[in-house]
């Protein structure tokens, strides 16, 4: 009986690769590299939106501001094209039904936005999203915002389109909101509102203790394009492991022999302990 298991040999040629489980290993192997190849695309496509929409907001900063009837109205959202447009609006503030967006930090500071209804000339009102202002609590207690100029008042905002969301994120409790929906708070005003809101950029007069003004939007390309690569890379991967296992299995190199030098087996091979009985004759001879 040999000492140890000798290792198996190497196939001569690549037609194991042709049995069930390689061919099922392949599929397996395609169908991560396909999915990642879905992914990186989906991150592009991604980056590419984002591209598209930055040059749109580098355009309209180019462009002067116009009355806000010529992009906002009261039956229908502005234009995602129009969105960060700067919009010239006139009237009063209404400070009776001044709300706060909770849940808003900056620069690591917990705070509120203000957003006070801006009832213009036509009769008609527009939120105004006025700022920000740093609070002591979560936005589960109730903030005293700072009031908005009295008068009348001239007012340039960006267009902004409604969130997304719904329920009782936008719908107004205790004077608080989580997301911002003209939609929504419609229905708590005596008057009608323009779709969408304004994040305001100056108002004339102005009051010393004024919320700190929204940051410009982000024109970064984000990490979308990265993304997109790490996805594809992970892809090649798994098809270049596929091909390394194939070649180990080709060339013996995933094979190894039970002894090595330095395992915990006392004695190589050639020199393996033989288990038998002693006779008399045996011990007589020293044996």
């Amino acid at each position: 009986m040999p000492p140890f298991d000798s290792p198996p040999s190497p196939p001569t040629s690549y037609r194991f690769l042709l049995s069930r489980r390689w061919i099922g290993l392949l599929l397996v192997v395609l169908l991560v590299a396909l999915a990642c190849y879905e992914l990186g695309r989906w991150q592009f496509h991604r980056y590419d939106e984002r591209h598209d929409r930055n040059q749109t907001m580098r355009a309209n900063e180019q462009v002067d501001p116009v009355i806000i009837d010529q992009l906002m109205s009261t039956t229908s959202a502005p234009d995602e094209a129009d969105e960060w447009r700067r919009v010239v609006a006139r009237g009063t503030y209404d400070a009776d039904h001044q709300l706060v967006v909770s849940y808003r930090t900056r620069d690591g500071a917990l705070g509120v936005d203000v957003l006070t209804p801006l009832v213009t000339t036509s009769g008609a009102g527009v939120l105004v999203d006025r700022g920000w202002i740093q609070t002591s609590g979560n936005g589960n207690t109730r903030v005293v915002a700072p009031e908005p100029p009295s008068g009348t008042v001239t007012v340039i905002g960006w267009v902004r389109r409604d969130s997304g969301d719904s329920g009782n994120r936008v719908e107004p409790a205790d004077g608080a909101v989580r997301s911002i929906s003209s939609a929504a708070i419609a229905d708590t005003v005596p008057y009608d509102l323009y779709v969408g809101f304004l994040d305001l950029r100056s108002e004339e007069p102005s009051v010393r203790d004024s919320p700190v003004l929204a940051d410009p939007p982000d024109l970064s390309g984000g990490p979308s394009f990265f993304y997109g690569i790490q996805w594809w890379f992970f892809g090649v991967l798994a098809l270049a492991f596929w091909v390394y296992v194939a070649y180990a299995e080709r060339t013996g190199r995933g094979t190894r022999p039970s002894w090595s030098p330095g395992s915990s087996t006392s004695e190589p091979p050639g020199e393996a302990t033989v288990d038998r009985e002693h006779g008399a004759g045996d011990v007589a001879r020293g044996g």
